[in-house]
């Protein structure tokens, strides 16, 4: 207890450069805690893909489309229990910064596949039955205050022309990680437009989304499915539901690899900035261990209050970091949403960031450390005055 005074009275000794390395460290740690986030969130849809799915495509690209009437025979390999498909819309409501997931889907498959969006009884039966019907999430709706029953209008942007829907049902996600932003409407109803306008794009879908019966199907049932229309003139590509978000999120990897490297960084810098603090102070307090030598005082006791002085400050710093991370990951789901629809910190997050506190008051301790252990009597006493 006395050496835990003595640590604490040290450390807050000079209030304003202890208050100046502790608000360093916490904005040291917020920033890797943030950074950590973000690198984490990236890869959550690849995290909570489901294990019986998979995604068939264009083996060319996704850009490419294939026949609605695929379906057919993708339905009837074995292990397969259920079949949708849909196309990517990419309509903007408004005004192009309103961008949105947004989906032409057949829906009564969709929504079996994807129990994850809940929706209630009724309003999935007014879904259903109305073909310019649409379901939007619950995060979109409350951005733009939609309403069930409302009309809405998405300009489109790969299907041309504006496009009408009415809101028939707000869905939320079964559990906190799903993506609460999407929107969705009949693929029955694109088609029979694209019929009318440019029957030439019409019947085409952009994917097919496969549920098998259990997961050790999927490598079999993916093999089967592209060996049906292999030498055909649209070729597929099936892969599981994982590895088609991998084949996303792989394009930015070297975003991701600089967001590391930037939160490392970070904590480099502040680790140099509190060694040097800390060496400062050691500097300035040889002549005081020089003189708790002569009371008796040992090398080890010099260690560790110097030791702890500079843990507790990287300790409050990092408190302080965690605690702020919680309102900025907040305000950043607020306010970029359209975004970071997830933006939730982790638990192993929280654990990174104080264990980079941590690394910090370690490391910055060391060399002051064993300065103020191993400095003798006579050369810290020459030092005072």
């Amino acid at each position: 207890m006395f050496f835990l005074t003595m640590i604490i009275r040290n450390a807050f000794r000079h209030k304003m450069r202890t208050i100046l390395t502790i608000v360093g460290v916490a904005i040291a740690v917020l920033a890797f805690g943030l950074l950590r986030t973000l690198v984490g969130l990236w890869y959550l849809g690849v995290e909570s893909s489901s294990a019986t799915r998979l995604v068939t495509r264009n083996s060319i690209s996704l850009v490419f489309t294939l026949p609605i009437s695929y379906k057919d025979r993708i339905s009837r390999v074995r292990g397969i229990e259920a079949v949708s498909w849909g196309n990517w819309f990419g309509g903007v409501y408004i005004d192009p910064k309103n961008f949105f997931p947004n989906f032409a889907v057949e829906p009564k498959s969709y929504l079996e596949l994807y129990p994850e969006f809940v929706l209630s009884p009724d309003q999935k039966a007014a879904f259903l039955l109305d073909r310019k019907g649409a379901v939007a999430g619950r995060k979109l709706a409350a951005k733009y205050g939609w309403k069930v029953g409302d009309q809405i209008t998405l300009k489109g942007t790969i299907f041309p022309g504006q496009w009408d829907f009415i809101l028939r049902s707000i869905y939320r996600g079964a559990q906190k990680s799903t993506d609460e932003t999407q929107f969705f409407f009949h693929w029955d109803y694109l088609n029979e437009t694209l019929k009318k306008t440019v029957p030439r794009r019409a019947d085409q879908v952009g994917y097919y989304m496969i549920g098998v019966s259990r997961p050790d199907q999927a490598a079999e049932v993916a093999v089967s499915v592209d060996r049906l229309f292999r030498n055909s003139l649209a070729e597929t590509l099936t892969e599981t539901e994982k590895a088609f978000q991998l084949g996303f999120v792989s394009m930015t990897e070297a975003i991701m690899i600089a967001i590391k490297i930037v939160s490392y960084v970070v904590i480099v810098i502040i680790m140099a900035v509190a060694a040097n603090t800390m060496a400062m102070t050691a500097r300035e307090r040889l002549g005081e261990y020089a003189t708790m030598k002569t009371l008796g005082f040992g090398a080890r006791h010099i260690a560790v209050l110097v030791f702890g002085e500079s843990v507790i400050i990287s300790a409050v710093g990092g408190g302080m970091g965690v605690l702020l991370t919680f309102p900025a990951a907040h305000w950043i789901k607020t306010a970029l949403s359209q975004y970071f629809p997830i933006f939730s910190v982790s638990a192993s997050t929280v654990c990174l960031e104080m264990l980079a506190a941590l690394i910090v008051g370690v490391v910055a301790a060391l060399f002051p450390t064993w300065r103020g252990a191993t400095i003798g009597i006579a050369d810290g006493l020459r030092r005072i005055g």
